[in-house]
């Protein structure tokens, strides 16, 4: 069987054609981990929360999650992340664990307070909103439409 010179030279094409796409696609994805101050929260749901799961302030990453972990006190989740320094918090943030989409991944959504005292290396988010999985907003629609 014989090669035709114009079926390589198109081979070779797609393949840098390949590499140019997934160098942009690698350059415009945010999936780093965010060095700056930590802070953690106290949640009694995480639903499925991850580590390097996105800190998100209006939609824009501000930090990343470091870990998770078990408080076995009261068997609730401790999760701690960390917020790039530019970012600073008021004490009175609120925490809330959201969905990208019904299927999709999840974050914690932060929601700025208007006090005066910032939040600092190693202290903790006290007002949190629990996740609420697709189940839980289901039964409590359903709940709320029987009354």
């Amino acid at each position: 069987m014989k090669k035709n010179p114009v079926e390589t030279i198109l081979g070779f094409g797609v393949l840098i054609f390949a590499g140019l796409f997934l160098f942009f696609a690698a350059s415009r994805v945010d999936i780093g981990k965010v060095d700056g101050y930590i802070v953690s929260a106290n949640f009694s749901k995480i639903g499925g929360l991850e580590v390097g799961s996105d800190v998100r302030i209006s939609g824009i990453k501000v930090g990343s999650v470091l870990s998770t972990v078990l408080n076995k006190d009261d068997y609730t989740a401790d999760v701690y992340m960390s917020i790039d320094p530019t970012v600073q918090l008021p004490d009175d943030t609120v925490a809330a664990i959201a969905d990208v989409g019904i299927m999709g991944d999840k974050y914690i959504r932060l929601e700025p307070g208007k006090s005066g005292k910032l939040l600092k290396e190693n202290d903790r988010i006290l007002q949190t909103k629990n996740y609420k999985s697709l189940e839980d907003n289901v039964s409590e629609f359903i709940f709320l439409s029987t009354k």
